[in-house]
């Protein structure tokens, strides 16, 4: 007020929200978010039903899938899932345990703001408890070899039991540690994977089981031309960008033809040009073509009078993964071919019940597929999402060698660790660390209650077997007993918790740090809509 007259600052459409209402506000959203996943967390989890805006309906138990498919307007909440895309992004896995570690700090942290306890020394003290958490983790930690493929295919039964595909979870573990595997590099004691070198293909008919690991590459297309082979062993694959056909000049320009001996050599001229386009990729021996742009009728016509399986129309990004797989060369024009730009693989095939030519038996391929079937669509969706799970995690312990306990094993480790440090830091931020110990309980008791045990006698047990130095702890969501999960083959790399730990707690740092929210709202004047 100025000379009792009110002074505006904010245009009429912005919402403000200010002091303990906008902590209250980012709390309760990233308590929602958490509420909305932590049913599907662990073997016993249960899935979400999705259905957006065009009917389109998903199905899964993939924290990170559900959080993308749901709407989310506020801006808490909207943090809160950039952490989860953040945990799949960075790591592949425990994008569900990411968010309900924000959800379980934040209330946490309400109860601190209850007591009046000022949000930076809560801040101040959720960091020192991460930091303190990191070497907790470290220290559990476990050495691997990164080719050992029983470790390998323990850590893939870990991230993907409980999802819908459990009933081929074997042979799902063979074959993402064998693709994994094949394209790793080792450069001294450092094994490097890159994410692109495993391409993932689905296909909607068949049965789970029918999944396959090709050394090689699937391109989503047919033969040009009915003439030419379906099944071509000993492949040699050509790879071109520039379209086999007559191209149109770029200037306007007319030719006028007054006879038809003109018409029949110009139609002439134009099948001899094409004829030898096709006759360059025959001469150098190829048998395979694949060609990024089109391939007129005539050139189909020759190629398949040579024998040469012929695809056209096939993606950038298909032709340099094909590329890489086969060890060709991509040239730019047909004509400027030669032998030594051709792949090599053992057989090229376009299959009877799928649109999709299948290249197999590269020798040393530089990348792999995994081909993927099921009965139906949504079936085949949450298949592939498990086995980039998989993937994922097994390109993680690779190049860290380093993996720790599943099954609640850390966080119940954390929750009794953390607490003895808290005695000896002292001060207002022991309140704080205190509070950021029990937040880790989130999860043993998510686990439980998603098993159907009693969460509170389980989470006692486990911070008494933890405080006896049984650190390797857990609880078995089968038969509710506390065994230890390191013998019983329930693994996880360890950047699947490092990096849960740290990007929660910077969230919630970020989020406790928010003292004042002005939202400016899509319409112009009027009284602003409220926040959902």
């Amino acid at each position: 007020m100025l000379a009792q007259q009110p002074v505006i600052i904010l245009k009429q459409n912005v919402e403000r929200t200010q002091g303990y209402e906008a902590q209250r506000s980012n709390i309760a959203a990233a308590k929602a978010l958490a509420e909305a996943v932590r049913s599907t967390l662990g073997p016993r989890g249960m899935d979400k039903m999705l259905i957006d805006g065009t009917g389109d309906v998903t199905i899964t138990n993939d924290g990170i899938t559900i959080l993308d498919e749901i709407s989310v307007q506020h801006p808490g909440a909207k943090m809160v899932i950039e952490v989860s895309r953040t945990q799949d992004e960075e790591v592949g896995d425990g994008t569900t345990t990411a968010v309900i570690l924000v959800g379980s700090l934040m209330e946490q942290a309400e109860s601190l703001l209850n007591k009046k306890i000022h949000p930076t020394v809560i801040c101040r003290g959720y960091r020192m408890g991460m930091q303190k958490a990191l070497e907790i983790l470290q220290s559990m930690a476990s050495k691997t070899d990164a080719y050992n493929k029983d470790v390998m295919k323990k850590i893939v039964q870990t991230a993907i039991t409980g999802k819908s595909i459990e009933d081929v979870k074997d042979k799902i573990s063979d074959i993402s540690v064998e693709a994994v595997m094949k394209v790793a590099t080792k450069d001294g004691n450092k094994v490097t994977v890159s994410e692109d070198d495993v391409k993932i293909k689905k296909h909607t008919g068949g049965t789970m089981d029918d999944a396959e690991l090709i050394m090689g590459c699937v391109i989503d297309k047919t033969r040009v031309n009915q003439e030419m082979p379906k099944r071509v062993l000993n492949a040699k694959v050509a790879i071109v960008q520039k379209e086999l056909e007559i191209k149109k000049t770029e200037v306007k320009s007319k030719i006028k033809i007054s006879s038809t001996e003109q018409v029949e050599a110009f139609a002439e001229q134009e099948r001899s040009a094409l004829k030898e386009m096709a006759d360059a990729v025959a001469k150098t021996g190829a048998n395979v073509l694949l060609c990024q742009k089109g391939i007129a009728d005539a050139a189909q016509f020759y190629l398949a009078k040579a024998g040469i399986l012929a695809i056209e129309d096939v993606p950038e990004a298909d032709l340099k993964f094909a590329a890489r797989s086969l060890d060709a060369t991509i040239v730019t024009k047909a004509e400027d071919l030669k032998k030594s730009d051709l792949g090599v693989a053992e057989k090229a095939e376009q299959l009877d019940d799928a649109d999709m030519v299948v290249i197999t038996g590269a020798k040393n391929p530089k990348t792999v597929t995994i081909l993927l079937r099921g009965s139906t669509y949504y079936l085949v969706d949450e298949l592939e999402r498990a086995v980039v799970d998989a993937t994922r995690v097994v390109m993680d312990a690779m190049e860290d060698g380093l993996f720790v306990p599943g099954g609640g094993a850390v966080e119940s480790e954390l929750t009794v660790r953390l607490r003895d440090y808290a005695v000896n830091v002292g001060g207002r931020e022991q309140i704080a660390i205190e509070a950021y110990a029990d937040a880790f309980a989130a999860i043993p008791i998510t686990l439980a209650e998603n098993s159907g045990y009693n969460p509170i006698d389980k989470l006692v047990e486990l911070k008494k077997a933890h405080a006896e130095g049984k650190k390797n702890f857990g609880l078995n969501v089968y038969t509710g007993k506390l065994v230890d999960m390191q013998k019983e083959g329930v693994i996880e790399p360890i950047r699947c918790k490092r990096q849960a730990i740290q990007s929660s707690e910077e969230a919630v740092e970020m989020l406790l740090r928010v003292d004042d929210m002005m939202v400016s709202q899509s319409g112009k004047g009027g009284k602003p809509e409220p926040m959902e």
